[in-house]
């Protein structure tokens, strides 16, 4: 069992959750989407990382007023410009297979939960909702969870992709971002027991939607149900090869719909994390019992997608390191499973944590889920992200600088602000130059005087 984790202040994980302050990082992504652990990442070479003095040299202040302080410290010249520095980790771009990421700040899935037809098909909703990220400065865009058929939807108002009219719909969104600059992810996932659940649209928030209302009968690995909600309909062997070829047709269309990269959802208690998850799963057959059984629906659906989509497009799988529950899902059996995906040619693991049964304790705080990437980035040498109550600007470069995660996903702070990154490229020293403003915003740069 994983132990809990207090706020990483400024101190990284050990083997035991933490690592000293000088402890040696693995480093950049390589073009292959591997980590090259010759090359750690060094920024500030300008002389300031966090706000503190670069080891060995004093940082020189001026002594003419309190103005030129001022200026010195913003980094601006005599005419009131701020003078190009070295980036800081957190805006330093990032290569995964053949895509150039122009930061390590990403979006992550975030389910909206706003298709209220209850047909899969995003609207201009959606369209405004990712392009503003992506105008917003965010180096990744990955949508919110996409389900591969209408029984793997979390709840009527989800999208989807298992239809050409979803696929169309998509085209437009991610034909946008990506002249925005940012890198479209999509999320694909079925829900298994937690699906047909309500929304703020409709009700039954929590609860499963009675089948006379829109709502379906779920399905899972095992009949066991998620907290008060409808007990599953265990899944026989048929339907799970459906639901791989699911998978796979989704992978085809997110392909045409010209996203550049598709995610696997095997976090949060949806359907490929009950099977990963001893208190979910409980079959005695070749889908159940030891790791490598409970893995099994999860690798067989990566190679699915693996095989479909083309050698350059990065394949990502996101995990919760933990369940929090005691004899559940740990951080033991999250490690040996990405170390597996990795030779089933994933590139990145996307690591967040619970989510898969109700009524644990978790210990929520700043950076609380940080360790844990770190862990699997540190022990299967491959790149991962960080997420969870990241909402500063020097918090979120600190854990790039540090090694702890590749990148950083800002999830409900962008909801609240679709432009974080702009105001974290000047918080940290940047000038508008160096700042992903799309051109029409450039007058409008923070730190501008009119």
């Amino acid at each position: 069992m994983v132990q809990e984790y207090s706020e990483l202040d400024d101190k990284a994980p050990r083997a035991d959750g933490r690592v000293k302050e000088d402890q040696a990082m693995p480093g950049p992504v390589s073009g292959s989407g591997r980590l090259d652990v010759s090359k750690p990442i060094r920024p500030f070479e300008s002389g300031v990382a966090d706000g503190r003095k670069k080891s060995g040299k004093a940082i020189k202040s001026f002594k003419k007023g309190k103005k030129d302080k001022r200026d010195k410290k913003a980094g601006k010249s005599k005419s009131g410009r701020r003078r190009e520095r070295a980036l800081p980790a957190l805006f330093q771009p990032m290569e995964l297979r053949d895509q150039h990421i122009r930061n390590r700040i990403w979006m992550p899935p975030m389910d909206t939960y706003s298709v209220l037809r209850h047909d899969g098909v995003p609207t201009n909703f959606h369209y405004q909702h990712y392009v503003s990220r992506a105008l917003g400065g965010f180096g990744v865009v990955i949508g919110e969870a996409t389900a591969v058929d209408p029984q793997g939807r979390i709840s009527p108002c989800d999208v989807g992709l298992w239809n050409d009219e979803q696929t169309r719909a998509w085209q437009g969104i991610v034909r946008d971002v990506k002249a925005a600059g940012a890198v479209p992810v999509v999320q694909l996932n079925h829900s298994g027991r937690k699906g047909s659940s309500g929304c703020s649209s409709m009700g039954y928030i929590n609860a499963t939607v009675p089948v006379a209302e829109g709502g379906w009968q779920p399905v899972g690995p095992s009949p066991i149900a998620f907290g008060k909600m409808a007990v599953p309909v265990q899944l026989s062997r048929a339907q799970i090869a459906s639901i791989v070829a699911d998978f796979r047709a989704a992978a085809v269309r997110a392909v045409q719909a010209g996203f550049l990269g598709v995610e696997l959802h095997a976090a949060h208690g949806y359907l490929l994390s009950q099977f990963l998850d001893p208190l979910i799963n409980r079959r005695n057959d070749e889908y159940g019992g030891d790791l490598s059984g409970r893995m099994r629906l999860l690798i067989q659906v990566t190679d699915a997608v693996r095989e479909v989509i083309p050698s350059g497009m990065p394949l990502l799988v996101r995990m919760s390191a933990t369940d929090w529950a005691t004899g559940g899902w740990g951080l033991d059996e999250t490690i040996r499973t990405a170390k597996v995906l990795k030779l089933h040619g994933v590139d990145l693991i996307d690591v967040s944590t619970g989510g898969l049964v109700p009524g644990v304790e978790i210990p929520a705080a700043p950076n609380y889920q940080v360790p844990f990437s770190y862990q699997v980035r540190s022990q299967v040498l491959i790149p991962t992200t960080a997420v969870g109550l990241i909402t500063k600007p020097k918090q979120a470069d600190r854990i790039v600088h540090k090694g702890l995660a590749d990148a950083v996903e800002i999830g409900r702070a962008s909801l609240r602000d679709p432009y974080w990154p702009l105001r974290a490229a000047y918080k940290l020293g940047l000038s508008a130059q160096q700042t992903p403003y799309p051109e029409p915003y450039r007058r409008g740069a923070y730190g501008i005087a009119r």
